[in-house]
């Protein structure tokens, strides 16, 4: 407990909140667009195989958790280097041990690994009714059609959210974010049927 205290306090300053929020809602939307897609290939195909949907759904996550996680790792580092490279050059001193360069890269790391467990929450949500029809409790089909609500609802929430936190409608544009999601839902579930 006391290391997390530590931790909120040398990020205080670092301004990590506006970096954890725009990573945070891309990487969220990305991987709920994704997880509707896998939905849409594996769940509504002509044989559709539970485990092929499972298994999809948490390997595609992982790997966008781990793309996400590092690339973000990488820009942060990158843009909280430039910072400080020119916080150095205003004091014409090194500032490679001070709290200054340890806040920037405990930002960085706090921000990649935010947006590395993104995906996997937004798995976990849309999986459950995929777990349910592997013990027998619920149909594929069945299950299929409740992990794109689970994904909608994700969307929704997140654009009510947003709304919040940018002093806009939150109900507007929550409905506007599960406008995209129904409109990626309709394009995907037609091109599967088309195809």
């Amino acid at each position: 407990m006391e290391r997390l205290v530590r931790l909120r306090k040398s990020l205080r300053g670092s301004s990590v909140g506006p970096s954890l929020r725009r990573f945070f809602v891309n990487t969220l939307f990305d991987s709920t667009f994704m997880l509707l897609g896998v939905i849409i290939g594996s769940a509504f195909s002509d044989n559709p195989d539970i485990e092929v949907v499972v298994g999809t759904m948490i390997t595609t996550s992982l790997a966008l958790g781990i793309s996400t996680g590092v690339s973000v790792y990488e820009a942060e580092n990158l843009e909280r280097g430039i910072r400080i490279s020119q916080i150095e050059k205003a004091m014409i001193r090194n500032l490679d041990e001070t709290v200054i360069a340890e806040s920037a890269r405990k930002a960085a790391l706090v921000v990649s690994l935010a947006n590395f467990a993104t995906p996997l929450v937004s798995c976990a949500v849309t999986i459950l009714p995929f777990v349910l029809a592997l013990q027998g409790v619920l149909q594929l089909r069945t299950a299929a059609w409740i992990a794109i609500g689970f994904a909608l609802a994700i969307l929704f929430t997140a654009g009510v959210i947003l709304g919040r936190l940018g002093n806009k409608n939150p109900w507007l544009k929550g409905l506007r974010m599960l406008g995209f999601g129904v409109l990626a839902f309709v394009i995907g579930y037609l091109i599967e049927v088309l195809i």
